[in-house]
């Protein structure tokens, strides 16, 4: 061994030792008490909502959005319209939930405008725009037209819509094109969400572009139809088909 690789190492050791006695090692300490080991709380049951009354629309603003509503997604020979499908009941408990107040986004400002791929920028809940919103939306129909938007025409209806959703047709505070992007939104997520939730009702929106729903097991269909169309009756969360 030569000197050098000694002193070396001498110093080495000579370094952590001093820096160990400076920078003593943490130790956790030993709490006595407390409340028992932690256990998983069981999520609650799933259950339908209850479709017979409203939990946070009016009775005019729900006659107003389902008339918004089945102009967006029409009864056809497809099958039935948004309103009929409970889109309206879908909005009522979604608005009356925390999608309604916004639980889980940040609202405290400061609002500043974004950009276009960034959506709107607004301290207000979705309940709260609906609220707002509505009202907009039919006082600018009257000034329009002169009348409800339940009592357009078709064609009228159609006109309105096509003039909110461009911005061509303003609201006194909010903007109405971004009031029909969250129209548009709500009215397609009725459609197609599982029925527990109101909207959807005999899984019209499934059946229509060929969703199976909440289906366990396909090995049974992949053995006995590959390459072939598998026509499968949707099944709800609930397991009801």
């Amino acid at each position: 061994m030569k000197r050098r690789d000694v002193i070396k190492g001498g110093l080495v050791l000579m370094a952590t030792s001093t820096l160990a006695s400076i920078y003593r090692p943490a130790y956790s300490k030993t709490y006595v008490g407390g409340t028992g080991a932690w256990r998983a709380t069981p999520p609650p049951p799933l259950s339908v909502v209850d479709a017979s009354r409203l939990v946070y629309l009016t009775p005019d603003e729900a006659r107003l959005v389902g008339a918004i509503f089945d102009v967006l997604i029409p009864a056809d020979e497809l099958g039935m319209g948004a309103t009929e499908a409970g889109c309206v009941t879908f909005l009522d408990h979604q608005l009356a939930g925390p999608y309604g107040t916004a639980a889980k986004d940040y609202k405290l400002g400061p609002v500043v405008e974004g950009l276009p791929q960034q959506g709107p920028q607004s301290i207000m809940t979705p309940a709260e725009i609906y609220r707002k919103g509505l009202v907009e939306f039919e006082h600018a129909a009257h000034a329009k037209f002169d009348k409800s938007f339940a009592e357009l025409s078709e064609e009228q209806k159609i006109t309105f819509l096509k003039g909110i959703e461009s911005g061509a047709i303003a609201f006194e505070t909010l903007k109405s094109d971004q009031f029909f992007v969250l129209l548009l939104q709500n009215v397609r997520e009725g459609y197609l969400a599982d029925p527990m939730y109101g909207g959807n009702r005999d899984m019209v929106g499934w059946k229509l572009v060929g969703f199976p729903g909440a289906i366990y097991d396909y090995r049974d269909w992949i053995v006995s139809k590959r390459g072939k169309k598998i026509d499968v009756h949707p099944v709800s969360l609930l397991g009801r088909a």
